[in-house]
C-alpha cells in the first residue's frame, strides 16, 4: 500500500514539475482594469511566472472548498457533540444506578445473610 501511495505522490510531483517547466513565462496580474487604474491613479499589478499563478489558484480553490465544507458540516458536528454529552450523561446515570444497587445490597444485613446461604 505504501508503494502505491509513494508512486501516486511521485506522479503528482512529476506533473507539477512539468507544469512548472512548461509555464515559466512571466504574466502580469492586475487587480482592476487598466482604465479604472488610470482614473484612480493606482495600479495594483504584479508580475509572476504563470506556474506560480496556477499553483496559487489551485491552493486558494482548495482552501475555499475546505472552508465551505467545514461551514456546511457545522450542524453535523454540533449534533455529534450534543449526542456525546447525552451519552456521557446516561453512562454516568447508569453507573450511579449500578453503584446505588450494589451499595444497598451491601448495607442490608438480611440480604447479606441470604446471599451467604
Amino acid at each position: 500500500m505504501k508503494t502505491i501511495r509513494y508512486t501516486f505522490w511521485a506522479i503528482v510531483g512529476l506533473c507539477l514539475i512539468l507544469v512548472g517547466l512548461a509555464n515559466r513565462d512571466f504574466v502580469t496580474l492586475r487587480a482592476m482594469p487598466q482604465a479604472m487604474a488610470d482614473l484612480l491613479g493606482i495600479s495594483p499589478d504584479i508580475s509572476l511566472p504563470l506556474f506560480i499563478v496556477i499553483f496559487i489558484g489551485v491552493g486558494v480553490g482548495l482552501m475555499i472548498g475546505f472552508l465551505w465544507e467545514w461551514v456546511r458540516e457545522h450542524r453535523m458536528r454540533a449534533d455529534a457533540r450534543s449526542k456525546a454529552r447525552e451519552l456521557e450523561s446516561l453512562r454516568r446515570e447508569v453507573q450511579q444506578l449500578k453503584g446505588g444497587a450494589a451499595g444497598a445490597k451491601d448495607d442490608d444485613d438480611v440480604l447479606a445473610l441470604l446471599e451467604k446461604t
